[in-house]
Order: C-alpha cells, then sequence, then structure tokens
C-alpha cells in the first residue's frame, strides 16, 4: 500500500469553534476529537522513517534504546489512528492505514536487523522488554481495523507479523499489567483465526492474575503488593473490557465490565473541574489517557455515568492539556505534564511514551449517534457541591470543593513496592509516597523539600515513607477519613531505628484536612517535620499549613526544582525541633489548598483540640485526640491503640450536634 505524502497543517492543532449549545461546560463534541487525533498523527508522522516502520521522535531517548522508541512511535500512533477509522467505520480521509500497512511489512520484513526500519525482537522484560509493551499497540490496531488493513494484506506479511507478535507470547512479562500485552496479543490473532494452545494460555495466565490482584471497590492493584494509580484506568479496566466488547463475550464484559463501573464510582471523581486529571502515580506524560476508562465504560455500556456527563469528563481532561501546552508548536506531544517537565518522568519514558495518550480516543469507537455525542453536556462529579468519598480497598480518600473545583487525593494504600522489595530510602517515589495529591499541584522533586510529608530527622538525615499499611477509612455526610501507618527509612546507614513508626490519619470536611500523626518510638533529640502543599508563590492556589497541637514552629522553605504546575514553589513547614525525651510523640495540624480568592483563616475552622495520651485509645495506653468545628460544634475524635502493640489500629468516630 502506498499513498500521498502528508500535506503541511498550521500547529499546534486546528480544532473546530467550539460547540456551547451541545457542549455548554468544554465546548468540544465528537469532531473535536476526530480533528485531535488526526493533528496528533499528521505531526507524528513529519518524524517516519522512509519505509514506515518507525517514527523517530526527536527528544531524549528512552533506557531501551533509539529503535525501540521509533516502533513505540510507530505502535502508540497506530492506536489513535485505529480508534479513530474504525469508529468513523472505516472512513479513512487521510490515509493513515496505508501508512502503518507500509510500516507493518517493512518492520517484520527482518525484525532484529540493525537497519533503518527493522522492528526490535521482542524479549524478557528484562532484556530491553519494551517491545513487548508495543506489540499490544500494534495488535489491538490490527484488531480495530481489520477490514480495512489485516484483511488486505498478503499472506507473507501477514504471517511476518503474526510471528513477531507471538515473541509477546513467548517471553517474561514485567510482573504487573504488562501480563495483559501478550493478552491482547493473542486476542488479536484468535480474532483473526490464527489462535492456538499458546495464545489461549496466555489469555488465561493474564485473566488469573487480574482475579489476584483485584482488590475490591473497582480497584485492581497493578502487580502484587499495593500500587494503585492511573493504570487501573488506561490498562488493567481497558484491556479486558475492550477485548470482550470487541470480541461479544457477553459472559466476560458482564464480569470485567461490572467492576469498571464500580471503578468509575470512585474514578469518575478523580478530575478537577478544569479537566485535569489527578497528579499522581507513574507515567503522567500519558495525560489525557486518564479519561480513556471513562470513554470505555460509555462504549462499552458499563459506567454509572450519565452520557453527558462521561464527555463532559473526556473532553474536558482533553481540552485541559491541550490548552496548556501538552503539544508544543511542532505539534508533538512532550515529555511532561503541561509542557515537558523532566521530574515527571521516569527512565523508560522516550519520545514516543507520551502517545499512549492515543488510548483516550477508544471513546470514538462510539459512533457518531451515539449518546455519548448527542446528549448535551452534564456536569462532571467535581462541578457539583463538595464531596468526599472514601475508597477502602486501596486505601484512598477523595475530597472536593466546588468554590475552586480542585480534587485532593489522601494517599493511606498506594506505595508501588512489591511484597519481596526492602524498604530503601534511595528509591523513594514522589509520586507515591506523599500523603496528599491533588488536580491543581504536584509532588515537588526527589531531590527538594518534600511536600505532604511527615519525616522525622535524625543525625542529619531525613526520613521517607515507602511501604504503607492502610489503617481503614470511612465517609460520611460531608466529611471523610483514612488512615495508615509506615515504619520511616533512611538514606545511608542504618536504614531504619528500631522500634520507630508512624501511624496517620487524614480528616476531611470542606476544603479543610485534619493530619493527625503518632510518632512512635522516636529518639530523644530528633526533629520533626511535617509539610504541606508545594504551591507557586503569591499565586492560585494557596498552600496553608496551620499546628494545632504539638508542633513547636511554622516556617515557609522553598522548592526551586518546582513542580509540573510551576517552576517554583513554596511549601509550609511545622516542625518539632528537638523531640526532649524518647517515647510517643502525637502530632495535630490543620492543612488547605484553595483557589477561593479570600479564604477565612484556616485555624479559624477549629475551636478546640483536646490530646490524651496514654489510656485513652482503643486499647490501653492508647492515645485520643477530639477537634470540635466551629462551623457547627461537631467533634471528630481519633482514637489510635496502645502504642507499643505489634498491630497498629486507629478508629474514628465523627458526631455532629
Amino acid at each position: 500500500m502506498t499513498t500521498a505524502p502528508l500535506s503541511p497543517i498550521p500547529l499546534p492543532l486546528p480544532l473546530p469553534a467550539d460547540n456551547r449549545v451541545l457542549s455548554p461546560l468544554t465546548g468540544y463534541t465528537r469532531a473535536h476529537w476526530e480533528a485531535a487525533a488526526d493533528g496528533l498523527l499528521h505531526a507524528a508522522w513529519q518524524w517516519a522513517t522512509p519505509g514506515r516502520a518507525l517514527l523517530d521522535l526527536p527528544g531524549r531517548p528512552s533506557g531501551s534504546g533509539v529503535r525501540s522508541d521509533g516502533l513505540e512511535g510507530y505502535a502508540r500512533t497506530f492506536l489513535a489512528a485505529a480508534f479513530r477509522v474504525a469508529g468513523a467505520g472505516g472512513k479513512d480521509p487521510h490515509g493513515w492505514l496505508d501508512r502503518y500497512a507500509d510500516g507493518l511489512a517493512a518492520g517484520t520484513r527482518t525484525p532484529g536487523r540493525d537497519d533503518a526500519e527493522s522492528w526490535p525482537l521482542i524479549r524478557d522484560h528484562t532484556v530491553f522488554g519494551q517491545p513487548m509493551v508495543e506489540s499490544a499497540s500494534v495488535a489491538l490496531g490490527l484488531r480495530l481495523t481489520r477490514p480495512w488493513l489485516w484483511d488486505r494484506l498478503d499472506g507473507r506479511t501477514q504471517d511476518r507479523a503474526e510471528e513477531w507478535l507471538r515473541g509477546s507470547l513467548r517471553h517474561t512479562p514485567a510482573p504487573n499489567n504488562w501480563y495483559l500485552f501478550p493478552f491482547t496479543v493473542a486476542g488479536f490473532l484468535e480474532s483473526v483465526g490464527r489462535g492456538d494452545a499458546e495464545t489461549t494460555r496466555a489469555r488465561t495466565r493474564a485473566l488469573d492474575l487480574l482475579e489476584g490482584w483485584y482488590r475490591g471497590d473497582g480497584w485492581y492493584a497493578d502487580g502484587d503488593g499495593r500500587a494503585f494509580d492511573h493504570y487501573n484506568g488506561w490498562a488493567l479496566h481497558l484491556y479486558p473490557v475492550l477485548d470482550a466488547h470487541l470480541s461479544g463475550d457477553r459472559e466476560l464484559l458482564a464480569h470485567y465490565g461490572g467492576r469498571l463501573r464500580e471503578h468509575l464510582e470512585s474514578f469518575s471523581l478523580m478530575f478537577g473541574a478544569d479537566g485535569a486529571p489527578l497528579h499522581f502515580g507513574r507515567s503522567l506524560a500519558y495525560r489525557f489517557a486518564a479519561g480513556a476508562v471513562v470513554g470505555m465504560g460509555a462504549v462499552s455500556g458499563h459506567t454509572p455515568l450519565s452520557p453527558g456527563a462521561s464527555r463532559r469528563l473526556v473532553s474536558g481532561s482533553l481540552r485541559y492539556f491541550l490548552e496548556r501546552g501538552a503539544t508544543g508548536e511542532d505539534g508533538l506531544l512532550s515529555l511532561g505534564w503541561h509542557g515537558p517537565h523532566e521530574a515527571t518522568l521516569q527512565r523508560y519514558s522516550g519520545p514516543a511514551s507520551p502517545y499512549w495518550a492515543s488510548k483516550a480516543f477508544v471513546s470514538l469507537l462510539a459512533p457518531a449517534d451515539h449518546p455519548l455525542w448527542t446528549a448535551r453536556e452534564e456536569e462532571a462529579p467535581s462541578d457539583g457541591p463538595d464531596r468526599v468519598l472514601s475508597v477502602r480497598a486501596p486505601g484512598l480518600l477523595l475530597q472536593s470543593t466546588r468554590a475552586d473545583g480542585i480534587v485532593r487525593l489522601h494517599n493511606h494504600g498506594s506505595d508501588h513496592v512489591r511484597p519481596h522489595e526492602g524498604e530503601s530510602a534511595a528509591e523513594a517515589d514522589p509520586h507515591y509516597g506523599r500523603f496528599a495529591y491533588s488536580t491543581a499541584t504536584g509532588p515537588s522533586s526527589a531531590v527538594n523539600v518534600a511536600d505532604n510529608h511527615l519525616s522525622v530527622l535524625i543525625g542529619g538525615a531525613r526520613s521517607v515513607r515507602r511501604r504503607i499499611h492502610p489503617l481503614g477509612a470511612g465517609h460520611g455526610d460531608g466529611w471523610g477519613w483514612a488512615a495508615s501507618w509506615h515504619m520511616p527509612v533512611f538514606p545511608g546507614l542504618p536504614p531504619a531505628v528500631p522500634g520507630l513508626r508512624v501511624e496517620s490519619v487524614t480528616f476531611v470536611r470542606g476544603r479543610h484536612e485534619l493530619r493527625v500523626h503518632r510518632v512512635h518510638g522516636v529518639p530523644a533529640g530528633a526533629r520533626v517535620e511535617q509539610t504541606g502543599w508545594a504551591t507557586a508563590p503569591g499565586g492560585s492556589p494557596r498552600s496553608v499549613l496551620h499546628g494545632l497541637y504539638g508542633w513547636e514552629c511554622e516556617e515557609e522553605v522553598r522548592a526551586p526544582q518546582g513542580t509540573a504546575y510551576t517552576r517554583w514553589a513554596l511549601l509550609p513547614r511545622l516542625a518539632v525541633d528537638t523531640v526532649e525525651t524518647e517515647g510517643t510523640v502525637v502530632l495535630v495540624a490543620l492543612a488547605s489548598l484553595t483557589g477561593e480568592a479570600d479564604p477565612a483563616p484556616v485555624g479559624t475552622a477549629v475551636s478546640g483540640v483536646n490530646v490524651a495520651t496514654g489510656g485513652g485509645g482503643a486499647e490501653s495506653g492508647g492515645d485520643t485526640v477530639e477537634v470540635a468545628w466551629s462551623e457547627d460544634g461537631a467533634v471528630t475524635r481519633i482514637a489510635f491503640g496502645a502504642g507499643a502493640s505489634a498491630s497498629p489500629s486507629v478508629s474514628v468516630v465523627h458526631t455532629t450536634r
């Protein structure tokens, strides 16, 4: 297959005029989505090799090397093209599929050869395994466009493509969502009559693992352990639900679709009123891929959201990034969040990595007459009244405020530490270890002062939070809480202090965050610190941290490397300069992140604090914190179990008057 070269287009992406009648909140319609897909593809295809097998986008290479990065460019943009063409019933006005057919033929002709077009072989994840990830995008693209691409290929090209794809079935994935890549390859091969025992084994293995990773409340762990993040949406839910949807397997669709529906009950609150997803977890350069699971819910019919609310979420996320510099003047998605941002990246990120954002275009599988596109846009969860929602299985607490549209996530359960791994301060991850994340702020970098963190400072070494042990979560009308404990670990030797443990509770209502910590076994002479949100100096939103009990001083510290939202950041910090005697320290603070123009001083929200130590808690020897709220006289009572107990416990009771 051949086609004419691409005609130049003005950049950044040209989009139709807003339609504020059908989409009063975002202005976007299905035509905007098609135009966005076409614009992204036009820009990326300027960097194709002559044989069209690789898209060598400019930028720093990933750890997998330039050839793997070129395959990544081909595969991930193929997803956008496949959703675009399949959703249009095969209409392909720009000839995208001709280009991908040419590239498939060239890339699989002599795979593994060091020449200008050949694709790298698929190997184990430990041996430059990135091509296994891309094999799933290639297979899914072929499955979506079968009548217009695969079925038009000659038999030899089909055989070569199959042989290359089968490398995914014959090698070892990384121990997480990667098992869904051979699952997806096998699903394609079976859909074109090339299934066998090898494909059956790959699919069975992936689905068996997925059952073991399901934790409840619609949430999967990303492998063994407690990693909960956006991979739930753009991988762990997307692949099995899309596979069942495409195959027409009603039993599987009901099973995995039911979990998707439950997932969206909480995940749909994880977008700010401006469209931003929560800045939390890894691979954030995928940006609006966060909306893929919302689109998949609408396409499959497994969603608690109305069609108008679903479109508001997916379109809000797409518009959020396109308006904030996600594509540069060349129209390419950059490595970062708004624009380029080095601290957001992982080692595996390369120039084409952001094009996993193509998964958001799964929404285009809903045809033009689908309610997703024809219904009038409706408010998303964060557009409505203030909400608090606890999600017990992953240990997350969500808090949204209508006044500024900000959503905050309080993390008491997701740590990205696998069960067999030790806890090393050298591997501290700002995208998991912090106590709180939001849609309006990003974490400070690993080399700056950590935001939203409780640290113990001993001998000049500042502790980090690695493995998180949930202690419970709950919510009521306008309030909620989540709790956890962790063992502080330190850079250098020794990495830990025997008996040192931090037990933490976050209680929220309105825009206020009550942060209560009990530090057990703290050595005499240590310093304890608590930080708040990292924000731009003098800008919006504003970050406040106010000590209520136990803290000795308040200060403001700098994060010169900034965040994904600001080049340079400030954050508030509380401190106990020197712990006088070894033992247990109870600390209470009130935090706030707000975009309100003239908020009331955060300290006025509380009318009284009472702390009882030694005997007042849930067990003998426990500690109790009671906080009275000024607005309505409600009282929050937090009771910790016995300090020396090998099994930490906490109870939270909120009483209104």
